[in-house]
């Protein structure tokens, strides 16, 4: 492999050893057909000079890439629907690789040249589909290739909309008819890579919890600490749980913004970055729905779109019970119990500027905010199945700059009333940001790109039926013009 010197390997969690996760091999696949390469996500990590042989190599073979030592499954437990399963674990996955990321030095004030790498976050490829490991249980440890589309369009229109999440390097297909219960088989099989922050999960703390190994809550204290939240002083337990809380309000309310359900908040598929992950029934919201939910099984509305603070904030409660093992005094515990308490306030803090950002304008302090937030919330409630979610952050985005833009559109006969009058108040006090953005082709466009069940099965239709991958192809080019006019 032509290693480029932007590709800096640094395999850290394979040093805590075998009782945090398992070496596996991967599945030998019939057939590895390339069908998504996500050269722009390569590039953070200095993998983007790949051949295509070689990145089949390396993510369809799982040929380790220099300076990796192999697949290793990972431990966990979790919470999934509040109900605790030990069972769990990688169980058609694994951590394939992690490396440095690269950052670009732009300004001219920088202590190197401009343009030169520099190191940043860790970052992991992690896999789904990928065969199974000894916490498969009953499963096959395969990914249907409608389920690795549907996690490549998720992350895809997330990114776009500013939302912490992983991204889908590769897609491939492989060759395999599975057979399914819950849609028609038998189904085409594919193995995705995911490059994300961190693959630690809540449920990674509470497999140690649940065998009683203070020793290893420490342990992976000190590695989720020094790795990702670096400014949290060594042993600082609920320094650390602070921080995982912060970046999961952050998350919340990104998710929130974005009007996306993800259908499983469980314990396992929270991470200690706060990255949204594990893409299987997850949906965006028509239209202003406090109850909707995105998994056809979760028929208590557990994950409904509005109870998604609520759920995240359950399982950071879970978190904060592993951790109370290794608190070694009361005031610990009680600091521990602070952390936890700051997410409510963190949420809301991290709403109204997940709001502003949807809608293009600057702050101007905590009431003009929270008056945008609220206004923005009770035009959509009003307004229910006629105004769609994404339409609004397009019509309006940059404020009154789009003022024009948005009164001649496709929806100017329902920018009126009292809602709309307040909304309209509360945005146009506030300075757009950034308004040259509006100049950006995807502006001059009548309507924004949404992502909507009916045109994820069209999208999944015409590769089914007739193999044709350009539709998705040009969705994806869409979005990423989207998150380029909007970043």
């Amino acid at each position: 492999m032509p290693a480029g010197p932007a590709y800096r390997p640094e395999p850290r969690f394979f040093d805590l050893g075998e009782e945090y996760g398992d070496a596996v091999g991967p599945a030998d696949f019939p057939e590895t057909i390339l069908r998504v390469r996500n050269d722009r996500a390569a590039a953070t990590v200095g993998l983007d000079s790949l051949t295509d042989a070689e990145w089949i190599a390396h993510f369809g073979r799982f040929q380790p890439l220099p300076g990796q030592p192999g697949p290793v499954a990972m431990r966990y437990h979790g919470h999934q629907f509040r109900t605790y399963n030990p069972d769990l674990g990688d169980g058609r996955g694994f951590l394939a690789a992690q490396m440095r990321e690269t950052i670009r030095a732009q300004a001219a004030n920088d202590r190197v040249a401009s343009g030169s790498a520099l190191p940043g976050r860790l970052l992991d490829l992690g896999t789904k589909g990928s065969g199974t490991t000894p916490w498969s249980r009953s499963g096959d440890g395969r990914l249907t290739l409608k389920g690795g589309v549907r996690e490549v369009l998720a992350a895809a229109m997330l990114e776009a909309q500013g939302v912490p999440t992983s991204r889908a390097l590769s897609l491939i297909e492989t060759g395999e008819h599975l057979e399914r219960g819950d849609e028609p088989s038998p189904t085409r099989s594919a193995v995705l890579v995911r490059l994300q922050h961190s693959h630690v999960r809540f449920g990674t703390f509470q497999r140690a919890a649940f065998f009683g190994r203070a020793d290893q809550i420490e342990t992976l204290v000190e590695h989720v600490r020094a790795l990702y939240h670096p400014a949290v002083a060594p042993g600082d337990a609920p320094g650390l749980l602070a921080a995982i809380v912060a970046a999961s309000a952050r998350l919340t309310a990104r998710l929130i913004a974005a009007g996306f359900v993800h259908g499983v908040l469980n314990t396992d598929n929270l991470n200690v970055t706060g990255e949204s992950f594990d893409y299987g029934p997850w949906r965006l919201l028509p239209s202003y729905e406090p109850g909707f939910t995105a998994a056809y099984f979760d028929s208590t509305g557990l994950y409904a779109f509005a109870r998604q603070p609520e759920a995240v904030f359950w399982n950071l409660t879970q978190l904060a019970g592993c951790l109370k093992l290794v608190a070694d005094a009361e005031p610990q515990v009680l600091a521990l119990t602070e952390a936890l308490n700051g997410f409510g306030p963190a949420y809301i803090r991290e709403l109204r500027v997940a709001f502003l950002d949807r809608l293009g304008v600057k702050s101007l302090g905590e009431a003009a905010d929270q008056r945008l937030l609220d206004t923005t919330l009770a035009l959509l409630r009003e307004k229910g199945e006629a105004i769609r979610w994404e339409p609004l952050f397009h019509d309006w985005f940059a404020g009154f700059s789009s003022s024009a833009r948005a009164l001649a559109g496709p929806r100017a006969s329902e920018w009126q009333g009292e809602a709309f009058d307040a909304f309209r108040f509360a945005l146009f006090e506030h300075e757009p940001d950034r308004p040259e953005r509006l100049e950006h082709s995807i502006f001059a466009n009548p309507d924004p790109e949404e992502m909507l069940i009916d045109e994820v099965e069209t999208l999944w239709s015409a590769i089914d039926t007739a193999d044709d991958w350009s539709p998705l192809h040009d969705k994806l080019a869409r979005l990423e013009a989207t998150r380029a006019a909007r970043a």
